[in-house]
């Protein structure tokens, strides 16, 4: 492992860590609308080898404002519902994403393509960050981090048991790395840490059933990450881009995370 990829994972661990234990919600919202326009920015970058005309500045706006958009109410009154602003941020996208590709593309192709990423970046960034952020305002930074230790852990088990035991592919096509051996370490470890952090961060739920939740949430992460590497292959690319040194971009940061905070979103708010 380089000490590039190390500084920048200890500089990543103090900033993101830092805002979500130490400063208000806002705060978190306000660094989760940030890195929704950065990865939203690098989607249009993925999205021009596919021939998208697609705004880099309107796809950033409408992905921070999604993400606004779930969180903001939630940090305005604690508990709260989101109310209307996810149907209007959804109708909002769609309108604006509707009149840029009229303006800026020709007919032909490259028209889906300039469509389908001004609606990804609110909906597949935008929002999940969003929920990821109402997560730290309705429930507290304990809650959250344990959120944040079972993916990465999940993570870490998965490269280093995928590494050493992986035999069978698990999806050649997508990601040829990946290995059910690896995905199995990654359960494992999902669940090891959700149920060993459960007193601490979700005092209400038991350790058996903690651990089965950090199971869902290890499995949507997989999903998260193998979405990402299939728009990535999809146009030839092997990262988002090179924006964190060592580590890529943005979005192959918070890929797993996109899947598995709306995942949370909906356990917390309606499950638990």
């Amino acid at each position: 492992m380089s000490i590039t990829r190390v500084l920048s994972a200890i500089v990543l661990v103090l900033v993101v860590g830092g805002t979500i234990w130490f400063l208000p919600p806002a705060a978190t919202i306000l660094l989760a609308m940030i890195a929704s326009a950065l990865a939203a920015i690098e989607l249009c970058a993925l999205a021009r080898a596919a021939g998208s005309t697609a705004p880099p500045l309107l796809a950033a706006t409408a992905a921070a404002l999604g993400t606004l958009a779930i969180a903001g109410p939630a940090a305005a009154l604690t508990n709260a519902a989101m109310g209307d602003a996810f149907p209007l941020i959804t109708i909002a996208a769609t309108i604006a994403a509707g009149l840029a590709t009229l303006a800026l593309t020709s007919p032909g192709p490259p028209v889906y393509a300039s469509m389908a990423v001004l609606l990804l970046a609110p909906l597949y960034v935008g929002v999940p960050l969003g929920t990821i952020a109402w997560i730290r305002a309705t429930h507290g930074p304990p809650v959250l981090v344990w959120l944040i230790a079972v993916i990465s852990l999940s993570d870490t088990a998965q490269y280093y048991t995928g590494t050493t035991l992986g035999r069978h592919k698990l999806s050649p096509v997508v990601s040829p790395g990946k290995t059910v051996e690896g995905a199995i370490g990654g359960f494992v470890g999902a669940y090891v840490t959700g149920a060993l952090l459960a007193s601490w961060a979700l005092p209400g739920v038991s350790v058996l059933r903690a651990g089965l939740i950090a199971l869902g949430l290890a499995l949507f992460g997989i999903a998260g990450d193998l979405f990402e590497s299939l728009l990535k292959r999809s146009v030839g690319a092997k990262d988002s881009s090179a924006m964190i040194p060592g580590h890529g971009g943005v979005l192959d940061r918070i890929d797993a995370y996109l899947f598995a905070g709306p995942a949370f979103f909906i356990v917390l708010r309606y499950l638990l």
